[in-house]
C-alpha cells in the first residue's frame, strides 16, 4: 500500500465517521488542523527557507513536479496574488488555519479525492440513518469512512510510539499537536493514558526544538473546542452505566449513541434476531465485524464499536427490534 503523507493520515483519523454533506464544528475543526497539516509537512519535507525566525515559501513551489493538490489548493488560497510569503512558525500555521468555510471545503474535497482514490475513504450512509425515526422521516444522513485497516494502522501507530519509551520523531511530534488542536486526543487515548501522553509532552518540549516551536501554537478555536468537548462529554456519560440506562430509557438525548433498528419480526431467537440486523446494516453499506455473540452481541460498525440490546418501541402496535448503544473501552 501506498505511503500516505502527515495530512493524509491525519485526514484518516480526524474525518472517519463525521458528517460529509454539512459543515459541522467538529468537521471545521479538523479541516483547519488539515490545512494546518499540509503546512507542517511542507516544512518536513523542507519546502521553507528559514531566514532567521521567519519561515520563507515563494510562488515557484507550484511549479514543482511532487507538489499533490490538496498542497496546491491550500496553498492557493495563502499566496492569492502575492509571489512570495514570509512569516513566523505560528503566523503561517495561523493563515492556513483561518481559511473560509468555502476554502476549507475545496481543500476537504481535494485531500478526500486523493484517499477515495487509494480506496482509503469513502462515504457512506450515517449509521443514524438506520434509526427507525429517521428512515421514516425520509431524512439522508451520509458520512465519512475510513478504511478499517489504514485506521487501526494511524492510530495504534501514534499509540504505541507516544506510550512506549523512546525518542519520537519530527512526525509524530507534529501527529500529537494535531490531534490536540482538533481536540481528537480523547479518541485514540483512554483518560489514564492521556496521563502519560501530557507526560510525553512536557518531555518533547524540553528536548525538541520543534516541539517548542509548535507546542506554543495554538489554533483552535476556544468556542468550538468548547462545543466538540461538551458533545465528547456527552457521549463519553451516555457510555457509562448510569448514562448507557438513562439513554436507554430516553434515546432522543444522545441519539447517536442510541440507534433503534427493527426487525421483520419478534425474534425470540437471538442469533437470529442478530442476522436480521446485520442484513440491514450490510445492505445500507455499513462495514460490521461481530466481536461478540450471546444476548447482547458487541459489534464493530464501521470502526465503532456498539452493543446490540434487544429492545421495543411500545405503542399502539408494538415495534421490535435492536438498539445500538455506543461501546466504550
Amino acid at each position: 500500500m501506498e505511503e500516505l503523507t502527515l495530512a493524509q493520515g491525519f485526514t484518516i483519523i480526524s474525518l472517519n465517521s463525521l458528517d460529509s454533506l454539512h459543515m459541522t464544528t467538529a468537521k471545521r475543526m479538523a479541516l483547519r488542523c488539515i490545512s494546518a497539516a499540509v503546512i507542517l509537512e511542507l516544512y518536513l519535507e523542507d519546502y521553507f527557507t528559514e531566514k532567521e525566525e521567519q519561515l520563507v515559501l515563494n510562488r515557484e513551489v507550484f511549479a514543482k513536479p511532487d507538489i499533490l493538490l490538496y498542497q496546491e489548493e491550500v496553498l492557493k488560497h495563502l499566496f492569492k496574488n502575492q509571489d512570495s510569503l514570509e512569516g513566523t512558525f505560528a503566523w503561517w500555521l495561523g493563515k492556513a488555519s483561518t481559511l473560509s468555510d468555502k476554502s476549507l471545503k475545496r481543500v476537504e474535497h481535494t485531500i478526500m479525492d486523493s484517499l477515495k482514490g487509494l480506496n482509503l475513504m469513502e462515504e457512506i450512509p450515517n449509521l443514524l440513518g438506520c434509526d427507525l425515526f429517521y428512515t421514516t422521516a425520509d431524512i439522508t444522513m451520509r458520512e465519512y469512512r475510513s478504511n478499517s485497516l489504514e485506521y487501526n494502522r494511524q492510530t495504534e501507530g501514534i499509540r504505541s510510539e507516544v506510550l512506549e519509551e523512546g525518542k519520537l520523531t519530527d512526525e509524530d511530534i507534529v501527529k500529537l499537536w494535531l490531534l490536540r488542536e482538533s481536540a481528537c486526543l480523547s479518541e485514540i487515548f483512554t483518560k489514564k493514558e492521556l496521563d502519560s501522553v501530557l507526560i510525553r509532552f512536557n518531555e518533547m518540549y524540553q528536548s525538541s526544538q520543534l516541539a517548542k516551536r509548535l507546542f506554543e501554537v495554538s489554533i483552535h478555536h476556544m468556542g468550538e473546542t468548547a462545543v466538540k468537548n461538551f458533545l465528547t462529554f456527552k457521549k463519553q456519560l451516555m457510555s457509562t452505566p448510569f448514562g448507557t440506562g438513562l439513554n436507554f430509557d430516553f434515546p432522543f438525548i444522545e441519539r447517536s449513541q442510541s440507534v433503534f433498528i427493527e426487525t421483520e419480526a419478534m425474534f425470540s431467537n437471538p442469533e437470529k434476531r442478530l442476522e436480521d440486523v446485520l442484513k440491514r446494516l450490510n445492505g445500507y453499506g455499513h462495514e460490521v465485524t461481530v466481536l461478540r455473540g450471546g444476548a447482547v452481541p458487541l459489534l464493530k460498525i464501521d470502526n465503532i464499536l456498539y452493543e446490540a440490546v434487544a429492545d421495543a418501541i411500545v405503542g399502539k402496535i408494538p415495534v421490535h427490534g435492536i438498539r445500538l448503544r455506543r461501546y466504550q473501552i
